[in-house]
């Protein structure tokens, strides 16, 4: 979840007074914020806000981080999708990459699949692949970033284009109703093929029938 930081500053024995607010944050690194602010012991008044504009008190957001700490959070997903043309063979794949119970997760998921008519349709199939996963993980009522080096899906899915043929509008619609049902609010983001070279691996390995189904983690570093 993101967090906005709004507080009061007020001078000393004055009357002056002004009103700061940050950019959005990860819910954790806005408690650690807020916390620091207060200790100027120059605050008349801190909200910490949600993006559906819910107001939080620290002690309220403390509870929430200790309650999400066993369930993943901060999720990344890079998703990515290969078309065979001469085969009509699709390869999907996708990285994940989340925090739990302290620690760092990737799981890294492919698969080969028929059915589909163009590389956008592979490209739609691999982000709802990763959709799949993050249920599995079970993933609900987060901020998930989506990045994806797909200008047609992110474009798209952000609202940014019409969707304007019917089998690609079939598949956002699918994955609007799988995310609204696990309350997943999504962030897409369009990267380089060379940044998603992950799951561009994915992808091609699955076009070869090489399938992978992996999860590794390792202990988050201190701030």
């Amino acid at each position: 979840m993101k967090i906005t930081i709004e507080w009061t500053y007020k001078i000393p024995r004055g009357v002056m007074e002004t009103v700061f607010r940050s950019d959005q944050m990860e819910a954790g690194k806005a408690l650690k914020m807020a916390e620091d602010i207060e200790k100027t012991g120059r605050i008349k008044n801190l909200l910490l806000i949600d993006p559906h504009g819910s107001t939080w008190t620290m002690k309220e957001l403390k509870r929430y981080l200790k309650e999400i700490e066993e369930e993943p959070h901060n999720i990344t997903v890079y998703f990515d999708g290969g078309y065979d043309l001469k085969t009509a063979v699709s390869g999907l794949g996708c990285a994940i990459y989340f925090e739990q119970n302290g620690k760092q997760k990737r799981l890294r998921r492919n698969v080969q699949a028929v059915g589909h008519k163009s590389n956008n349709e592979a490209e739609y199939a691999a982000l709802h692949l990763s959709i799949i996963e993050l249920e599995l993980l079970n993933v609900h009522h987060m901020n998930v970033r989506f990045l994806g080096d797909s200008q047609v899906v992110i474009n798209q899915m952000s609202g940014e284009w019409a969707v304007l043929e019917p089998n690609l509008l079939s598949f956002a619609d699918r994955i609007d109703t799988a995310l609204k049902k696990l309350g997943i609010e999504a962030e897409y983001e369009h990267i380089s093929r060379k940044m998603n070279g992950e799951a561009d691996r994915l992808a091609s390995q699955a076009l070869q029938g090489i399938e992978i189904a992996a999860q590794v983690e390792y202990v988050l570093e201190s701030d």
